[in-house]
């Protein structure tokens, strides 16, 4: 049994990485902003360390007589001002400082697929400089870069229930995006296992045409898609940004990787049909 801290379990992905490390046995401190959250969504944990990853002073002993951090921190919906900075870089940096200290053992992280190819884009460049500080700190490490996760999918299935999907460009380029339930599998192995650089995706390899079809099939209406041309979206982009630096750099990632082939080996059981059958039904089921 390892004790383990999970920063970021409150989030998608950290949800079920706490969950898996619980199936294993394992002791979990989990590290969340707001710990009223967890149990609402049917998180439970060893411990509960209440912190806020931007104020270091809030972090002090968190990773006392802990073996291994898991962080899958970042920022996705912007929040008191802050940045992809602020958070996927200085956040998880104030974290591996204090797991440091501590003698933590070994920090597992979760990047972006391809992200040392990426680093022009902001989102990106925060997380892979952080990966450099994780390298260049001397702890043991592992860093997991998935494709894109089932929940980023959802956006198609919630564009198909409005009546429409957009894409960017044709649409032809691939995909294989994970379930979070799988992709934390693949956290909880890597706290055992000797690789340091682990490309994941899911077991399903689509055009983003096709998924915007799966979508539309979920909901039994059919496909309505329109196409954006790339020179359009990037001429928003660069709008939006002067508005919005936080938006604008959600929009560029969205827009590269829909234009962009986002595959690599394939694991997992869950289905992305399944996916968005089942949140269509409840979405439908709210609605009644």
């Amino acid at each position: 049994m390892k004790r383990v801290l999970v920063a970021g379990s409150t989030g998608y992905l950290g949800g079920f990485v706490t969950k898996e490390l619980k199936n294993r046995k394992h002791f979990v401190r989990a590290l969340a902003r707001n710990p009223q959250k967890l149990p609402q969504c049917g998180i439970e944990a060893d411990e509960v360390f209440k912190a806020e990853i931007t104020r270091p002073d809030t972090l002090r002993n968190v990773c006392d007589s802990i073996d291994v951090v898991f962080s899958s921190i970042g920022i996705t919906r912007q929040k008191d001002g802050l940045t992809f900075r602020d958070v996927d870089y200085q956040g998880n940096l104030n974290l591996l400082e204090e797991a440091l200290r501590a003698g933590v053992k070994k920090f597992v992280y979760v990047s972006v697929f391809n992200g040392p190819l990426l680093r022009d884009m902001d989102i990106v460049s925060a997380h892979e400089d952080f990966v450099d500080k994780l390298k260049a700190s001397g702890i043991n490490y592992a860093v997991l870069r998935p494709t894109g996760y089932f929940s980023d999918m959802l956006q198609f299935l919630e564009m198909a229930r409005k009546g429409r999907v957009y894409l960017i460009g044709k649409g032809l380029n691939s995909v294989n995006p994970i379930h979070g339930a799988d992709l934390a599998v693949q956290c909880a192995d890597a706290l055992e296992g000797r690789n340091q650089e682990i490309d994941v995706g899911g077991p399903e390899i689509f055009t983003y045409r096709e998924i915007a079809e799966l979508a539309f099939r979920a909901i039994g209406n059919p496909a309505r898609i329109t196409v954006i041309p790339p020179w359009l979206l990037k001429a928003l982009t660069s709008v939006v940004k002067v508005f919005s630096p936080h938006q604008g750099g959600l929009l560029e990632f969205f827009a590269f990787a829909m234009t962009s082939e986002v595959v690599a080996p394939g694991t997992g059981s869950h289905l992305l049909g399944t996916c968005f059958r089942e949140h269509g039904n409840e979405a439908e089921s709210e609605e009644n």
